[in-house]
């Protein structure tokens, strides 16, 4: 049986974060993810300044596409907002992997399917032990399921369906547009440009508001992809676009059980206000490698919304709920 102090399952943002920064710290670490990187991650793709702070990643020298903007166009209501604002966009296939690299552990591919504890260690599939765990594997994280489920049940009204579409495009607007509430969406859709001629386009809703009211997230794609056109963002192409499914923010008090962990998308980190997930996903996993090696209390109550305070945040929240 391999042994390691610490076992990490899931290798996005929050877990090769987390583990690179116990590897700083001397932890023996192992990641466990049930997919071979680079691979497949549906996400806009859009990173803040504070996760280029929080990774301490020097653009210049950062070997994959990378992308700033100084502008964003928001669509609010029947108005146009341009804000200025720097912000960055990625290509998540090979985002991940070059985080993942980057922290310098030993990565394996395995798809953990029991947990238990025997003692003063968490035995996974009978193969691999730790004495810390840290559930960083999505909202299908095995150490969610066999741990943190019922003290922190998934709030329905919180999860959020998406559509989005990653191609090849000589974009000739370089600056991020998002849409709120658009077409009566609950949500908001997004056009986020990347590096060296790619595009991100995509849209999300709330699955419950979408069910009660009997619409589809696929008719308000639909009318997405003709509103892009009529703006003359993007031209006459056969879009497929894949889904997926996340969670916003909820109050969530329990994220660590004796040395389990749950962090990033496992415990559903998404700001309400933005839905941006990859910062809050990179801090938690920075705090849980704190709580191991420096014996800080982890939590994520303080963990930041996007740019807004929080009564703006519940609002927004409110009115995605309400449409």
């Amino acid at each position: 049986m391999q042994t390691a102090e610490v076992i990490i399952i899931g290798g996005g943002p929050a877990g090769s974060s987390c583990a690179w920064r116990l590897r700083q710290q001397g932890v023996d670490t192992l990641l466990l993810d049930a997919q071979a990187f680079p691979r497949l991650k549906l996400c806009a793709g859009w990173i803040t300044p504070a996760v280029v702070h929080d990774l301490q990643l020097d653009i210049s020298s950062y070997p994959r596409r990378f992308n700033s903007f100084n502008h964003l166009v928001v669509h609010l209501f029947g108005f146009t907002f341009n804000l200025n604002s720097l912000q960055h966009s990625i290509r998540r296939f090979e985002f991940d992997e070059w985080l993942l690299q980057r922290s310098g552990v030993p990565v394996l591919q395995h798809n953990v399917r029991e947990i238990v504890k025997e003692n003063n260690y968490y035995v996974l599939d009978g193969q691999y032990r730790a004495r810390y765990l840290i559930g960083a594997g999505g909202t299908k994280c095995p150490v969610y399921r066999s741990f943190f489920r019922e003290l922190n049940p998934r709030a329905r009204e919180l999860q959020t369906v998406t559509l989005e579409h990653e191609y090849a495009y000589e974009y000739t607007d370089p600056r991020c547009h998002l849409w709120f509430f658009k077409n009566k969406l609950p949500g908001y859709a997004w056009y986020v440009p990347k590096a060296q001629g790619y595009l991100n386009i995509g849209l999300g809703g709330m699955a419950l508001t979408l069910k009660q009211r009997a619409d589809d997230i696929w008719r308000h794609w639909d009318w997405f992809i003709k509103e892009l056109q009529r703006k003359r963002l993007i031209g006459d192409f056969d879009a497929q676009p894949k889904g997926y499914s996340y969670y916003l923010r909820q109050a969530i008090d329990t994220v660590r059980i004796d040395n389990a962990f749950i962090i990033g998308d496992a415990v559903g980190l998404a700001t309400v206000d933005m839905a941006e997930g990859i910062g809050p996903a990179v801090r938690s996993g920075l705090r849980a490698a704190a709580a191991i090696t420096q014996g800080h209390a982890y939590s994520i109550k303080t963990l930041e919304t996007y740019t807004i305070t929080k009564p703006w945040a519940h609002w927004w929240l409110d009115k995605i709920l309400a449409r």
